[in-house]
C-alpha cells in the first residue's frame, strides 16, 4: 500500500494551528504544526513531526482569551518565533517534499475541524503574499467527521479515549500535541477501515 494509491494521489497532511481568535481574516496565526504520514507492513503511521511559532503578523490581533487557552506568551523568546511569511514558507516547502516523495499530486489538510485550519492557512499565505499553496484549494479531511462516524463522537478527547489512545489534557491547545494526537486519530481509522476490507 502507497499513500498515493490508498488516497487517489491526494497526500493527507495534518495540520494543527493555533491562533489569535477564530476569524482568519482578522485573528493571528501563532503556531503551526504539522504530522507526515506514511505506510509500514500496511499500516499508516505518523513518520514525521514539524513546528513553527509564530509572530503575529503587524494586521492581524490577538484575542488574549487566546492566550489564556493556549499558553502562549508572545513575548517568551525561547518561543524561537519567525515571521508568518518564513512559517507559511517553511509548512509548504515540507508539503511540497512530501507530496513528490510519495509521487502524489496535491496534499490536503487533515485536521480536527479541518476548515478552520484550512482557512487559517489560506489568509495567512494570501496575506504574506504566499503563492502556489500545495494544499487543495477547498477539500479538507476532517477528522471530526471521520471520529462522528467510527467512534460515534466529535471531541478530540472522546475520540481518542474511544480509539484507545492516551490523551493529556495538560498537553492540549500546543498545536504539535493536537497535530500529533489528530494524526495518531487518523491512522487509527485508516487503519480501522482497512481490516474491515
Amino acid at each position: 500500500m502507497t499513500m498515493k494509491t490508498r488516497f487517489r494521489g491526494y497526500l493527507p497532511v495534518v495540520v494543527d494551528l493555533e491562533t489569535g481568535g477564530f476569524d482568519n481574516s482578522v485573528h493571528s496565526l501563532l503556531e503551526i504544526a504539522a504530522a507526515t504520514l506514511d505506510f509500514e507492513q500496511e499500516r499508516l503511521v505518523v513518520r514525521g513531526r514539524h513546528r513553527w511559532a509564530v509572530a503575529p503578523h503587524p494586521d492581524t490581533v490577538v484575542e488574549e482569551a487566546s492566550l489564556k487557552v493556549t499558553g502562549i506568551d508572545l513575548d517568551d523568546p525561547a518561543r524561537g518565533a519567525i515571521p508568518e511569511l518564513a512559517a507559511v514558507r517553511g509548512l509548504f516547502r515540507l508539503v511540497r517534499s512530501e507530496v513528490k516523495h510519495h509521487g502524489c499530486h496535491r496534499a490536503i489538510v487533515t485536521a480536527h475541524n479541518a476548515h478552520f485550519d484550512h482557512g487559517f492557512i489560506h489568509a495567512a499565505a494570501l496575506r504574506s503574499g504566499v503563492k502556489r499553496s500545495p494544499f487543495h484549494p477547498f477539500s479538507v479531511v476532517d477528522t471530526v467527521a471521520l471520529a462522528a462516524v467510527h467512534y460515534g463522537h466529535t471531541v478530540l478527547s472522546e475520540a481518542c479515549e474511544r480509539a484507545g489512545i492516551a490523551y493529556d489534557a495538560d498537553q492540549a491547545h500546543s498545536a504539535a500535541y493536537d497535530a500529533e494526537i489528530t494524526a495518531q486519530l487518523f491512522c487509527a481509522v485508516v487503519n480501522a477501515m482497512s481490516t474491515r476490507r
